[in-house]
């Protein structure tokens, strides 16, 4: 690998990220507004990945919670991929494919909301959550890759990522996941100011 690739694969990320914030721009407001509802009637987010997108559910649910840029009103997030022994406990004595379901299970309820992450859009377990909220009343949004995926069909908001390289989705996933806990700080900030 020389200057000249890694060059390459820099300019491919901005262009894909450039493409994705104007095509799901709409999408990812909405997702705001509706991430911004569930707060207002007092429900909370739970966020679940695998892998990288283990560690952008873990990510973001923080930055609810605390905060992105400026403090604010602490939000209700929970990260269900930060719990070692309550995922190894499900794992061991169920099976992998519902270590998130039964988090939804236990802590989901009417009105609360579900952020997925799966670069693939066809993880089991991340699939068998979004099946479980849904069954809860709670709203889902999805970030996924390719669109046209399993999980898109059960999301009531899907942020996909036309790309089939697993690190270029997660680093549009970044900038997706950036952008909304933005939009809810401004609403909360706004708040704040009025008062």
């Amino acid at each position: 690998m020389d200057s000249s690739s890694v060059a390459a694969v820099f300019n491919e990320s901005a262009r894909l990220i450039e493409r994705c914030g104007a095509q799901y721009a709409e999408e990812l407001l909405a997702a705001g507004r509706d991430t911004i509802a569930c707060f207002e009637r007092g429900g909370k987010v739970l966020v679940c990945g695998n892998g990288g997108s283990a560690a952008e559910a873990q990510h973001f649910a923080a930055e609810l919670v605390n905060k992105l840029c400026v403090y604010r009103r602490a939000l209700p997030a929970v990260s269900l991929a930060a719990d070692i022994a309550t995922l190894t406990s499900i794992g061991n004595d169920l099976d992998f494919e519902s270590i998130f379901a039964r988090q939804v299970e236990a802590l989901g309820k009417p009105g609360d909301m579900l952020w997925a992450f799966s670069t693939s859009g066809r993880s089991r377990n991340i699939i068998t959550a979004c099946e479980t909220a849904k069954a809860a009343g709670m709203t889902i949004v999805c970030f996924t890759g390719m669109p046209g995926s399993p999980l898109e069909a059960l999301a009531d908001r899907t942020l996909a990522v036309p790309h089939a390289d697993t690190a270029r989705v997660q680093e549009v996933h970044l900038c997706y996941g950036h952008q909304l806990c933005l939009h809810i700080e401004r609403h909360y900030l706004g708040q704040n100011s009025a008062r």
